[in-house]
């Protein structure tokens, strides 16, 4: 299962293309150039440190750009190379927004082995709030942290692994864990959700 390998030295410090590995990926969005026009574009390969995207824009190197990508969010950087219908844009973004970057993208790069029960059926949607809890059949509380959230299901990074099948409970929504992967655990709601039940995360 794809993992991020990340270069020891936590430290805040310019990005460096070795620190870390990209996936493809094939994410549509939209563009800022820092003459404020605006073009879709195509996230085609990504890292927590960079992303290569193709557009109609045609910016400088060095240029700081303002990128909205769907499934990952805002980002934003400066130009690094440019190609010419591609160009590699250096984030710009704290160690925690690098994590959380790092979560989504293999997330994105494991889904077709996870084999989630929404499956596409249902838009995946972006929670605000991310911090929660899941609780067992025990009654034990656990701390998570959702990475993909849906009308049928959700993704949470989590230390502990509830098997397969165990009946949970993420914030108020009832389901079951139906996968595991590196990160934490694949839940399936006990029914289709509105978004009026989900709002406590939205």
């Amino acid at each position: 299962m794809f993992s991020f390998q990340h270069a020891q030295n936590s430290a805040p410090k310019p990005h460096q293309e070795s620190a870390f590995q990209r996936v493809s990926v094939n994410l549509s969005g939209r563009l800022m150039l820092a003459s404020h026009e605006e073009y879709d574009c195509t996230a085609l390969e990504m890292s927590p440190g960079d992303v290569l995207l193709t557009s109609p824009a045609r910016p400088r190197g060095g240029e700081r750009i303002i990128a909205y990508v769907d499934h990952v969010g805002r980002l934003e950087g400066t130009v690094s190379r440019v190609a010419d219908d591609a160009f590699v844009i250096q984030l710009n973004a704290t160690e925690r927004k690098r994590e959380k970057l790092a979560a989504q993208l293999t997330w994105i790069a494991n889904k077709h082995e996870l084999g989630l029960p929404e499956d596409r059926r249902h838009d995946r949607l972006a929670p605000r709030k991310t911090l929660t809890e899941l609780t067992v059949d025990t009654g034990e509380r656990y701390s998570c942290r959702i990475i993909d959230l849906s009308l049928s299901g959700a993704a949470v990074d989590i230390d502990t692994r509830p098997a397969v099948g165990s009946p949970v409970r993420l914030g108020n929504m009832k389901g079951r864990i139906v996968r595991h992967f590196q990160e934490g655990v694949a839940i399936e709601f006990s029914g289709i959700q509105s978004r009026e039940a989900l709002t406590e995360f939205l």
